[in-house]
């Protein structure tokens, strides 16, 4: 990636994995969709079952080849999320509770100004932290272990 592209990305991404969102350009413009996954070094979004190509996949060990139907990626610029409230497409903005927490807003021409919530999916972690510690992981008694005493000074390094 060059550098004019690479400053062309998006850094505060709106569209999250698991929203419903409408195709505004393309061949499958008006329908919506669930956003699969997010290719944010790209700025583009794969929808579920929309942008549908055929890709030509050689035999090789292990896997058969042939025309298989695959769902291609879509710039972010071609989505916009559905308001809950209405079902019409709309912007996300930002806006922040009494309690300060943050939510996002429906907005734009004809948008009711609903919240509009995280998906669940985003809750469920796609790989699994373990439960039992690895051969990486620090033992607790040396965490708790105190190595420096603030009244004698010692075990402070010479600098």
């Amino acid at each position: 990636m060059g550098w004019k592209a690479a400053q062309k990305l998006i850094r505060n991404w709106k569209i999250l994995r698991g929203d419903n969102v409408m195709i505004i350009r393309g061949k499958d413009k008006g329908e919506t969709g669930t956003v699969k996954r997010v290719v944010r070094s790209q700025n583009r979004v794969i929808v579920e079952g929309k942008n549908l190509v055929k890709k030509h996949i050689k035999q090789g060990q292990g896997h058969e080849g042939g025309i298989f139907t695959v769902e291609a990626p879509l710039h972010v610029s071609n989505v916009q999320v559905v308001d809950p409230v209405t079902g019409k497409p709309c912007k996300v903005g930002i806006r922040y509770l009494e309690d300060g927490g943050k939510v996002r807003v429906a907005r734009g021409i004809g948008a009711s100004g609903a919240i509009i919530p995280r998906p669940e999916i985003l809750k469920i972690r796609t790989t699994p932290r373990p439960a039992a510690p690895g051969p990486k992981d620090t033992v607790m008694e040396f965490v708790l272990e105190k190595t420096y005493n603030s009244k004698t000074g010692e075990g402070m390094p010479n600098l």
